[in-house]
Formats: C-alpha cells, sequence, structure tokens
C-alpha cells in the first residue's frame, strides 16, 4: 500500500509579502494612470505621444512576460506570481518617475 504525502505546509510569510507587493503595485499603477489622464486631458501632439507610448509599452510589457514565464524553469504558481508582479513593477516605476518628472 502506497503511502499518502502530506502537502508541504504554505508559506505564510511569503503570501503576505506578495500580497502587499501586488497592492504596492496597484497603488503605484494607479498614480501612473492619474498622471496619464491629466496628459492625455491637455492634449496636442504630447497627448497623441502618450496615448500612443502607452498602448505600445503594455503590449511589449505583455509580451515580454509571457516570454519569461514560458521559457523560465518549472516555476510554482508562487514564483510566477511574484516574478509577474515584479516584472510590471519594474515598468509602472519607470513610467511614474518619467510622467512626474514632466509633470
Amino acid at each position: 500500500m502506497a503511502r499518502r504525502r502530506t502537502p508541504p505546509a504554505p508559506d505564510y510569510a511569503a503570501l503576505h509579502r506578495l500580497a502587499w507587493e501586488g497592492w504596492s503595485l496597484w497603488f503605484e499603477a494607479s498614480n501612473v494612470i492619474w498622471l496619464r489622464l491629466w496628459r492625455l486631458s491637455a492634449g496636442g501632439k504630447l497627448a497623441e505621444r502618450e496615448a500612443t507610448r502607452m498602448v505600445e509599452e503594455k503590449l511589449a510589457a505583455n509580451w515580454e512576460l509571457g516570454w519569461k514565464l514560458l521559457t523560465a524553469p518549472s516555476t510554482q504558481p508562487e514564483q510566477a506570481a511574484r516574478r509577474s508582479v515584479r516584472h510590471y513593477r519594474t515598468k509602472v516605476r519607470a513610467n511614474r518617475r518619467r510622467l512626474r518628472r514632466n509633470a
């Protein structure tokens, strides 16, 4: 008779950190949305460039993350989630710095 293995206990500290990182990403992304709305509401060439850039960046970020997750060694769901948050957070932070500098 085969012996049943018990699943490992979840690492609640790691899950808590991941939740915090996700919340921080949401907060920074909402800040970027607000800054972009100000830029878009001004209209003109700068707004057109920002709209184009926004769409291009989103497509590129999604493509990059998909490729990273596909080519990574077999990862656990928590690792994939952490990698996703880290990937998007670098993009969001770069946009926030750029938009605040030119505000």
